[in-house]
């Protein structure tokens, strides 16, 4: 097999790629390696079109296997790998959103491109694959738009600077503030972001991106010096093209009159949405019949036409103009409404927000630590105790469909939404509950990825889930003179809060969440081949102000978390014992807890470190901590305490302190006084006064009933039977000794335990 390497170096390591033949009948392939991390990248191309599509056809398949971590992981009976994890689809998302709007997206041409990892090291490998894909296109005789090159970069709380290709220990530590994933055409041009990010200012994220930028230039550069060297010759690939007919068409019947159809003006607030959307149903309507009139062969391309002339008349208004379709101002927001609770009295805690017509419903479950997720992945192995989930139903969008499953787009908002949320959930130590959110999108017009972490927040503090502060997310969209039409007025306009059209039609989608404190999430789509920084720079101070106003609603709604949980959520109940005292509480084969799990109707999960988590309802959780206390306590040599006489013997008498701990009272421990009997003073059954003399190295409990207190037995007997007791004197000394030598071990299987 033949290499050929290229060297750079990035953010300290040399980064190598390979070609070989290895998938030599791809398209374009590459290896990538970063330090031990590799990963394989391929690209193919169909030879023909797909006549019946109206849209390009790419597919990014990111595959994690096992064996690049050297783990043989999965199920007991299955040990394949099969559905794509979270993980892996997320990081296909990221290098999808990245190459694809380098394609001409009149192309019908099928491509695929699968990023496999084939082996990993202590970073994750998703920007490898940015790399490698852009690589693996770039030497392809695919036609395609790139290079386009990715970069992570985090920082540390409390320095300056950042640090490139963080590893997972770090990015998942305490230390790590922010964890930045962009890419870009060059470094002014950047065309997806992602941040996660303990509440900075939009000052550090600037700063951020231009950090990044600098560093996507060397391996633009670098990736350019290797096509240049490998690349093959472009294919001629015959694109999508509307017949002059059907132009001609379009002219005399629709465009005049477009703008009067589409635009609204005179509109009460919150009118022009719903407007907008029936305008736009009505003039696609009216399109496809005159197609199917006049030219039923180009329906589908006809509409696809439409689609584009209608961007185009959106990009004129807004440029030349300041006009949205909508008639709302550039930075105007949609009406705005919340609500915390009041849904049901069986959720934990729920959540509605309205973002003009766009709703969400958001509901929390809290749970105990038994709750949390396994994640048993190709880079981490864990639990996860915080979970937020997002739903898109057919109705949401006035449609009917498949209902079940989750698809890419699903995972996708769940975990930008869980990203931004993050910052604010509070520790295990604080809060030891297991937090599922599930936000169901109710009704969609743009951006109900942000109007999730909206409804979310407001569920959090509904369910007195202790958050330090609620989160809110706004949409942030561009117009951009791409083509330098010097007719337009503006090189670009930033929209806040973008509807459908807008969404569709327009050039990005730039999601920012956060507190009134700062930044925690960000994610960036576009389609374009790159936007400028000093635009991103413009729209994260515009997303703060808006961020301002939807948090001055959420706020009027809820001020801050409940101080009581829902009655019908479980309680939770610490205690902490000494790691040597966990077999004692688990017991053979899991005896000793399963019978407290019955006996209390409760759910009980011990860490290593000796924390145990107590789940259940009712009294059930404090009924098991006193259990597991009375049966861990180490008992201490002074200790006074009470417990049940169970046992009586010669030598003395056998005190139950708990469940699982007895100790003895010798005869002379009884009272004050010589003691003929034992059954004179004391019966099975008594609740006695002791005090613990001493505890032996088997872990005996001796006890005294008359240093606890002198009076008791003199309560139990006449007054005169201190002095005739003493003719037993012998007798009593007698026992003891055989007491003190034999009883109480001999009785251990019963009451010495």
């Amino acid at each position: 097999m033949e290499i050929k390497e290229f060297k750079t170096e990035v953010g300290g390591r040399e980064l190598v790629c390979q070609f070989t033949d290895l998938a030599n009948q791809t398209n374009g392939s590459v290896i990538v390696k970063y330090g031990n991390s590799m990963v394989l990248a391929t690209a193919v191309m169909s030879k023909s079109k797909k006549e019946d599509l109206d849209y390009f056809p790419l597919t990014v398949d990111y595959e994690e296997k096992f064996y690049a971590a050297g783990q043989i992981l999965g199920s007991r009976f299955m040990k394949r790998e099969g559905r794509p994890s979270d993980e892996a689809i997320l990081s296909g998302r990221i290098i999808d959103r990245t190459i694809r709007p380098l394609f001409n997206q009149n192309m019908r041409n099928e491509v695929q491109v699968v990023i496999t990892v084939l082996s990993i090291e202590n970073f994750d490998p998703d920007i490898l694959g940015v790399v490698a894909s852009s690589l693996a296109l770039g030497v392809s005789d695919i036609p395609w738009g790139g290079p386009v090159s990715g970069i992570r970069i985090a920082k540390k709380k409390g320095e300056s600077g950042f640090i490139v290709n963080p590893t997972y220990e770090f990015v998942n530590s305490e230390e790590c503030e922010m964890e930045m994933v962009v890419c870009g055409k060059d470094e002014k041009n950047l065309n997806m972001i992602e941040v996660g990010a303990s509440e900075i200012k939009e000052g550090v994220a600037y700063e951020a991106l231009a950090a990044a930028s600098d560093e996507i230039k060397k391996i633009q550069d670098f990736q350019k010096r290797v096509i240049e060297d490998m690349g093959k010759e472009k294919l001629q690939v015959q694109t999508f093209k509307e017949s002059e007919e059907l132009k001609n068409l379009f002219e005399v019947k629709l465009e005049k009159d477009l703008f009067s159809k589409i635009f609204v003006s005179d509109l009460k607030e919150g009118e022009g949405e719903v407007a907008v959307k029936n305008n736009l149903k009505n003039v696609f309507d009216e399109w496809k019949n005159i197609l199917e009139e006049n030219l039923p062969e180009e329906v589908s391309a006809g509409m696809h036409y439409l689609d584009e002339k209608i961007s185009v008349l959106l990009h004129k208004e807004g440029l030349l103009n300041d006009r949205r379709v909508d008639g709302r101002a550039m930075d105007e927001i949609r009406p705005l409404f919340a609500k915390a609770g009041g849904i049901s009295p069986i959720l934990h805690g729920s959540g509605i927000f309205y973002r003009g017509g766009t709703h969400v419903f958001s509901a929390l479950t809290l749970g105990g630590p038994q709750d949390a997720q396994i994640i048993d992945g190709m880079e981490v192995q864990e639990k996860k105790r915080f979970m937020h989930h997002y739903n898109f139903p057919p109705f949401s969008s006035g449609e009917t469909g498949r209902m079940g499953g989750t698809n890419r787009r699903m995972i996708g908002h769940g975990a930008l939404a869980e990203k931004a949320l993050m910052p604010i959930i509070p520790s295990k130590e604080i809060f030891p509950y297991t937090i599922r959110l599930v936000s169901e999108s109710m009704a969609s017009n743009g951006s109900t990825s942000m109007a999730s972490v909206c409804a979310s927040s407001l569920s959090l503090m509904d369910g007195g889930v202790p958050i330090k502060s609620p989160v809110v997310g706004i949409a942030m969209g561009l117009l951009l003179n791409e083509k330098n039409d010097p007719s337009l007025k503006s090189d670009y306009k930033i929209l806040t809060d973008i509807q459908g059209p807008e969404d569709h039609h327009g050039d990005m989608d730039f999601k920012v969440a956060g507190t009134r404190g700062g930044i925690t999430a960000i994610q960036l789509d576009i389609k374009l081949a790159g936007v400028p920084i000093k635009v991103l720079e413009e729209a994260l101070t515009k997303a703060r102000i808006a961020r301002e106003e939807i948090l001055d609603v959420i706020e009027a709604e809820i001020k801050e978390p409940r101080k009581e949980l829902s009655a019908n959520a479980p309680r939770i109940v610490l205690v902490s014992i000494a790691p040597s005292k966990i077999g004692l509480v688990i017991g053979g084969g899991g005896k000793t807890i399963n019978e407290i799990k019955e006996k209390t109707e409760t759910e009980i999960e011990i860490e290593d470190d000796g924390s145990v988590f107590i789940t259940g309802k009712n009294d059930g959780p404090e009924r098991a901590k006193k259990i597991i206390e009375e049966m861990t306590h180490e008992y201490a040599e002074g200790e006074i305490l009470s417990g049940e006489v169970v046992k009586l013997a010669d030598f003395g008498a056998f005190v139950k302190l708990s469940e699982s701990a007895d100790g003895l009272v010798h005869i002379s421990e009884i009272a004050p006084f010589r003691v003929a009997n034992v059954s004179d003073v004391l019966k099975e059954g008594d609740i006695v006064p002791v005090k613990v003399k001493g505890v032996d190295e088997r872990g005996k409990i001796s006890l005294s009933i008359k240093e606890a207190d002198p009076e008791y037995a003199l309560k139990k007997v006449p007054a005169d039977y201190a002095s005739k007791s003493s003719d037993s004197i012998g007798a009593n000394n007698r026992n003891g000794a055989y007491g003190q030598r034999g009883g109480f071990s001999r009785n251990r299987n019963n009451y010495g335990r």
